[in-house]
């Protein structure tokens, strides 16, 4: 199998789902709507983190929906594009990987990963944002559930309940970051698709590390449905 992933890391159809992913990410729905419709940019106020909890507590209002489903539906867009991509190749124009139906579907998987990674790099890091974007959690869980039923069952019933009955939604976060791996593990059992869930959780824990430090030191903001003033 180890063959067969390096060959398809040389072909141009991934790199092709990891750039559609990535402009897909970039579409920060916070800062689309603070910048351009709000006037007034999300990363200028409280956190500087162009994320929904930010949104919501510097702005509040009906424009918070926007944001999600921006957030959303980038997301779904890149996993949509990419399993068109992973699940259409031809076996006859690749005689030495020859393709069944399981095999099929196991790269399937690895392009959702793979195009997971990428979309959450363009939000987290757009570049026509000047590469300042979110932490990746609505979009993460998007693609959590676009992946698979059972790891989206894990890693959005921990943050639930953690953000609930903390009203930390950072400690959530943490939870849904660290927890993706490791449920990507207990689901698929294999190593490659593993890492690429490692990478995935690494960068939402990587993106709350100024959180954690708070959580720990009891400074951290406990989430409230009133916005700020």
């Amino acid at each position: 199998m180890g063959s067969a992933i390096l060959f398809f890391l040389t072909r141009m159809d991934f790199w092709i789902v990891a750039v559609i992913s990535y402009f897909c990410g970039c579409f920060n729905g916070a800062v689309i709507v603070s910048k351009y419709i709000l006037r007034d940019d999300v990363r200028n106020h409280g956190s500087g983190n162009a994320g929904l909890t930010n949104f919501y507590r510097t702005f509040g209002g009906p424009l918070t929906f926007v944001v999600i489903l921006t957030d959303v539906l980038k997301a779904v867009v890149a996993i949509l594009i990419a399993v068109k991509i992973g699940g259409g190749y031809d076996p006859r124009i690749m005689p030495d990987f020859p393709l069944d139906g399981a095999t099929v579907a196991y790269y399937v998987v690895l392009f959702k990963y793979w195009a997971g990674l990428f979309c959450l790099l363009g939000h987290m890091f757009p570049c026509m944002f000047h590469f300042k974007g979110g932490k990746g959690i609505l979009s993460g869980g998007t693609i959590a559930i676009m992946i698979d039923w059972r790891i989206a069952l894990v890693v959005w019933g921990g943050f639930l309940i953690l953000a609930v009955l903390t009203r930390y939604v950072s400690l959530g976060s943490v939870w849904a970051g660290a927890s993706f791996p490791v449920a990507t593990w207990f689901v698929y059992q294999d190593w490659v698709i593993t890492l690429l869930g490692l990478l995935l959780g690494g960068l939402v824990v990587y993106m709350h590390r100024a959180n954690i430090k708070r959580l720990l030191s009891g400074t951290e903001n406990k989430f409230s449905l009133r916005k700020k003033k």
